[in-house]
């Protein structure tokens, strides 16, 4: 290519924002801009009500389009529409991730002719009134798209729309870096605040709502022997939940981290003997945090979800999955590997070595730059 491929990522936020998403975003915007023949902007929305506004984050050039105020989740921008035309015609190929209805909304009233990827990260799950209005363009943009990434083959198959595109959908698995988490150097963080020792350390981290099935998994617990659990995150059900634990006479074994830093989260993750995934919705499209348990050797128990989620750690390979919802199931999980010792260091052996082979951030990126600079 005699010029540099020019990329717009687009999506409803980004960092600090704190999400799964933005995460991706992020990660894909500085390492393909890293690379000497691309050329990388990023369009999103501010946080909150506030004024356009552009900066350098990292290495990456990223406008936060005015914003009225957040609603049914999505931004309220007219500045991201006009700004999104703006900057579309100078982009070779523009990578949408979504559910994001203002962009598809945007790319629509755009009049932009080139190159469309669709990043498809989840079907919208819980806002069914939202659903009435945004399918329309929902449909057409994924008519319009050249190219539909999805993390895993679940995406296509549990999605209520993506089946009928399966022609022009490429599956790309989100990556990590092991080498970045292998680095973290070891501390006891969870073994430090065990009330028993020799307990068999259970971990879960990520937003305490609903579709996280928290509440499940502190009832499963109730059945669970020799063990200990800790909760890492916020989220607007923490009181609830804490509660519970409370309520049941469960304080002494459950233990509420709230937020922890990256390294001192890398720290847990290793420091932990299960890790727990208890959703119960398909808003849980892949849940990434799997990836950061297995590159440290670490046995996931996940939910058969009609989602990505059960094909990042496999059942009987990596771990263990069961029903969603089912607290019995979850808890007989969590006991058998809590009383197998061998089984815990097989799965999680098999764990780390998927994450080499499978989920390499490296790999990801050039898979993301081949598709984005071919279609």
């Amino acid at each position: 290519m005699s010029r540099k491929l020019r990329i717009l990522q687009v999506n409803k936020a980004y960092y600090p924002h704190i999400g799964g998403i933005e995460s991706l975003v992020r990660q894909y915007s500085e390492e393909l801009g890293e690379m000497p023949d691309t050329e990388v902007r990023v369009l999103v929305c501010r946080d909150g009500r506030g004024k356009t506004c552009r900066e350098k984050v990292g290495n990456a050039d990223v406008t936060r389009a005015g914003s009225l105020g957040t609603y049914f989740s999505c931004p309220l921008s007219f500045s991201f529409i006009r700004l999104f035309r703006k900057m579309s015609k100078n982009a070779d190929v523009v990578e949408i991730h979504v559910p994001f209805p203002l962009a598809d909304a945007a790319l629509l009233l755009s009049g932009y002719k080139g190159r469309v990827v669709v990043a498809w990260h989840s079907d919208i799950v819980k806002q069914k009134k939202l659903m009435l209005l945004y399918k329309p363009f929902m449909m057409r943009m994924l008519r319009r798209a050249d190219c539909i990434i999805t993390a895993t083959e679940g995406h296509i198959n549990g999605s209520d729309w993506l089946p009928q595109f399966r022609s022009k959908c490429r599956v790309i698995p989100y990556g990590i870096t092991p080498e970045e988490y292998l680095s973290v150097p070891p501390k006891p963080v969870l073994t430090e605040q065990c009330s028993y020792p020799g307990s068999v350390k259970v971990f879960f981290t990520g937003r305490l709502v609903y579709y996280k099935g928290v509440d499940v998994l502190l009832k499963a617990f109730r059945s669970v022997r020799g063990c200990e659990l800790f909760i890492a995150g916020t989220g607007e059900l923490e009181e609830s939940l804490r509660k519970y634990s409370e309520i049941h006479g469960m304080n002494d074994r459950v233990h509420f981290l709230g937020f922890l830093p990256d390294e001192t989260l890398r720290q847990a993750y290793r420091d932990c003997d299960i890790f727990v995934l208890p959703s119960v919705a398909k808003s849980e499209a892949f849940g990434i945090v799997q990836l950061e348990a297995m590159v440290y050797g670490k046995p996931v128990i996940n939910t058969s979800l009609p989602s990505g989620a059960p094909c990042v750690s496999l059942d009987g390979v990596t771990g263990l999955t069961v029903p969603p919802s089912d607290s019995d199931a979850l808890a007989a999980a969590v006991n058998r590997l809590a009383e197998d010792s061998e089984l815990r260091e097989k799965l999680g052996n098999n764990a780390a070595e998927r994450v080499k082979q499978h989920f390499n951030e490296k790999n990801v990126i050039r898979e993301i730059y081949g598709t984005l600079s071919e279609i």
